[in-house]
């Protein structure tokens, strides 16, 4: 009799099923183009939040005679480094460059790390030999714009400004958004009526006027310029919530939270809103997109951001005075473009994942 045990085939075990977001990031990730224009976008906004690092007319370390500094968080004078005057270093100057990189890492000497573009969005470097503006050279890479300032400081600054104004932008509008269609959806009525009716004088104003109006009573500034353009962006997303959270009441699950005493709060917040909120997350990068494009755009008419704060639409105003500058319009546009066409794509990719038909596994 043989003692050889053979092997018991063990049952195959069914595979365990994926939450609704993981299968959405699973459909996200096969969409190539979106996926990357993810990386991409994220990418961009990483190196304009360390604009600081990459453009910048302060070295980032300074070795002097024995001592360290730190000119990115520091106002140092002109006298630390052996000039005359006690106002602050220009680092530009061919006398404190001079004197702060007589030396080397190895040999003990000064020594100084400055960033890759040795140029802040303000700078303006009153020794370069070109008349402004001036074409792309090995000075600066992207030439600079009327007033002398590199451009390419400018592109990075002012895509972060942009960047930043969309996502506040688009934050306020979306709890605003959410707000207003959740209790217009849920109460129905009266209460729908009455907000409807609001929504149409509302959205009637001439958005345009008020800006103007505005900018010509109150300084202009980045706070004014986001709520005035929040007090109009919420409606559009408004209507979305409002139509999903009108069939989502009504369905069994909201009908049976209620016979058990829920209150109307909880029975919002636990049970209609994560079910009502794919339109929300789907035109989240277009309505950045919007956001940035008007940005620019009152930039462009000189109704938006304070005037020297760095902006994609003010760079396109110079390029439309300057046509023969044609660097300052050409680099722009690309920044401009490419970052619209990231949102796109992104959006497109995002409202694939979110919606089951595309791909039920």
């Amino acid at each position: 009799m043989s003692n050889s045990t053979e092997p018991v085939a063990l049952a195959a075990l069914p595979p365990v099923p994926l939450s609704p977001g993981r299968r959405a990031w699973q459909r996200f990730r096969r969409n190539r183009l979106g996926f990357i224009s993810l990386v991409i976008f994220s990418l961009m906004v990483a190196a304009s939040l360390l604009a600081e690092v990459i453009s910048n007319d302060k070295p980032l370390v300074v070795r002097y005679e024995g001592a360290w500094y730190f000119p990115l968080a520091q106002d140092l004078p002109e006298k630390t480094f052996g000039g005359d005057f006690a106002t602050p270093a220009d680092y530009l100057d061919p006398f404190i460059r001079d004197r702060i990189t007589s030396g080397g890492v190895f040999s003990g000497g000064n020594w100084a790390i400055y960033p890759p573009n040795p140029y802040g969005p303000r700078t303006l470097n009153y020794f370069a030999t070109l008349p402004n503006p001036a074409r792309p050279s090995s000075e600066n890479f992207f030439g600079t714009d009327d007033r002398g300032r590199d451009l390419l400081a400018q592109l990075i600054y002012g895509f972060r400004v942009s960047v930043l104004f969309g996502l506040a932008l688009t934050a306020i509008g979306v709890v605003l958004g959410v707000l207003t269609g959740a209790v217009q959806g849920f109460f129905g009525g009266k209460t729908d009526l009455a907000f409807q009716r609001f929504i149409e004088i509302w959205g009637s104003m001439p958005e345009l006027y008020l800006l103007i109006i505005f900018s010509a009573v109150f300084a202009p500034s980045v706070a004014l310029l986001l709520v005035l353009l929040s007090l109009f962006g919420w409606m559009g997303l408004s209507d979305y919530v409002r139509a999903e959270f009108l069939r989502n009441r009504q369905m069994d699950y909201v009908r049976a939270a209620r016979a058990l005493g829920v209150g109307n709060l909880r029975i919002m917040g636990r049970h209609i809103l994560p079910n009502s909120m794919t339109p929300v997350v789907t035109f989240l990068p277009f309505r950045m997109s919007a956001a940035i494009l008007a940005l620019t755009s009152l930039d462009f008419l000189g109704l938006g951001v304070p005037p020297g704060t760095p902006s994609l639409g003010e760079l396109l105003s110079q390029g439309k005075a300057n046509i023969d500058a044609w660097w300052i319009s050409l680099s722009t546009f690309a920044v401009l473009v490419l970052t619209l066409l990231l949102l796109t794509f992104m959006g497109d990719a995002l409202r694939d994942a979110l919606d089951p038909r595309k791909d039920p596994t």
